[in-house]
């Protein structure tokens, strides 16, 4: 059995077969890639960048083109972070503020400047001061029947709250 020397710089090699040897396009005939250098006949496709537009079918109108067009998204629609009244239960205390800088820090929002709505889905036992942009009737039912208080951001026109789809928690 052949003694192994150890590895260093000086005796590193791959092992057989890990390195391929590159194809060189078009230097002969004799070398199999030679003359058109694998790219076929004259035409589009044997120039270079040929590459086409995704989509693209031959000149025949794509169908992306021929399908029509509809509805619209609005660049002025507010989303709304949606929070309910349970999950307020279980992570805040009795008399503290609820706002949506502690709602972000408890991970319930994606953003602290986002909008955000109350809904009453679930109970509420604990005094809670509540400051948000929208309030369902049963959140503001809920909140009062605890002892807590309901404090409504005004949203202005122009100010922009990070519209971000969907909420945490």
């Amino acid at each position: 059995m052949p003694q192994e020397l150890p590895v260093d710089l000086s005796n590193l090699q791959s092992v057989p077969g890990a390195r391929k040897e590159r194809v060189r396009r078009g230097r002969g005939t004799g070398s199999g890639l030679g003359k058109t250098a694998g790219r076929g006949g004259k035409g589009q496709t044997a120039r270079s960048g040929k590459g086409r537009p995704r989509g693209f079918e031959g000149g025949q109108s794509a169908l992306v083109r021929r399908l029509p067009k509809f509805g619209f998204k609005s660049p002025f629609k507010r989303y709304y972070d949606v929070i309910n009244v349970l999950q307020l239960e279980n992570r805040y205390q009795a008399g503290e503020t609820v706002e949506p800088e502690s709602l972000y820090e408890k991970g319930l929002v994606a953003s602290k400047n986002c909008f955000v709505k109350i809904l009453g889905e679930g109970t509420l036992s604990k005094k809670l001061t509540v400051r948000a942009h929208r309030f369902s009737k049963s959140a503001i039912q809920k909140i009062n029947s605890a002892g807590g208080k309901i404090d409504q951001i005004e949203v202005v026109a122009g100010t922009e709250g990070e519209e971000t789809k969907g909420g945490g928690g």
